[in-house]
């Protein structure tokens, strides 16, 4: 990875770290399918502005399919899935769990990249990683995992709905990196998007009804920055980013996001910094270079 590469690296971390933050905000006022849908809707349009600028070519009809394809699982299922999870459960454990995306993402791309095979040192790194993650939240992981946590309750499927959003994440890492190699990351974004945006408008009047727009200004905040910069600035960057360096590498960046999501929730909501952010950090940190170290 060059400079530019953990440049990127780690501002999609910042960016997708307080989207967190802002999903739990935009969800308190209105549905998972609205959220979605509008975010999707304003990440569609800044996006047209950059397409129009570069003046690309339009992509031939054969790319559709895959286009609806990896829109299905980069964006709709997955965005769904962590809004739906952040009404039952908080910003922090939805992050702590949104970093198991590179366990899938190792697993699937094994298979199916010949230059991501699972080796030794990424093995170790992953667990690094992973042990960073645990460190962060060992308090909400005893609660999770004990008995008082209360079984199949609400909070329970909301956990298990993260999980399935990182399984979607981990799919659609490796299947862009397969499908769109030859792809302007600014195309593959766009069209990807604008697919499944049609598709969120058509559904989700239907689901969610009546269908209502935010009325408070925090929320259309809220919305605004995970359209423009959360999905459509991101998804820019991310695409140019896999093809670079690979799908196992740049999944690596949901082992940052929840350094990103404690540290706002300790500025920002008053919560206790103590030594476990520090070390889970410096695990992170040391898992990320394991990965990619030749």
């Amino acid at each position: 990875m060059k400079p530019r590469h953990w440049t990127v690296f780690f501002l999609l971390s910042l960016i997708w770290g307080a989207s967190f933050f802002w999903i739990k905000i935009a969800v308190q006022e209105t549905g998972p399918l609205t959220v979605v849908t509008l975010r999707i809707t304003f990440a569609v349009m800044i996006l047209l502005i950059f397409l129009i600028a570069q003046k690309h070519k339009p992509p031939s009809r054969k790319m559709w399919v895959p286009f609806f394809i990896q829109g299905l699982f980069s964006a709709a299922l997955p965005w769904i899935l962590i809004t739906w999870a952040e009404k039952s459960i908080d910003s922090a454990q939805a992050t702590v769990l949104n970093a198991t995306v590179p366990l899938f993402t190792l697993i699937i791309a094994h298979f199916y990249v010949a230059d991501d095979r699972i080796s030794p040192s990424r093995i170790l790194g992953l667990l690094l990683g992973f042990m960073g993650v645990v460190v962060l939240v060992h308090k909400d992981l005893g609660v999770l995992l004990g008995p008082e946590s209360g079984g199949l309750d609400l909070p329970f499927f909301g956990k298990v709905a993260m999980i399935l959003a990182s399984l979607c994440y981990g799919i659609s890492n490796v299947y862009a990196k397969v499908k769109f190699r030859n792809v302007p990351p600014v195309q593959q974004a766009f069209f990807t998007l604008l697919l499944v945006d049609a598709v969120m408008w058509m559904t989700a009047p239907v689901i969610e009804s009546p269908f209502t727009l935010p009325a408070k200004p925090v929320t259309w905040i809220a919305i605004l920055w995970l359209g423009f910069l959360g999905a459509g600035i991101s998804y820019l960057l991310f695409y140019g980013l896999l093809q670079a360096i690979g799908p196992t590498r740049v999944s690596l960046i949901t082992y940052v996001i929840p350094v990103v999501g404690v540290t706002l929730g300790v500025i920002f909501l008053n919560e206790t910094l103590d030594w476990s952010l520090a070390v889970a950090a410096l695990l992170i940190v040391v898992g990320v270079w394991a990965v990619n170290r030749k």
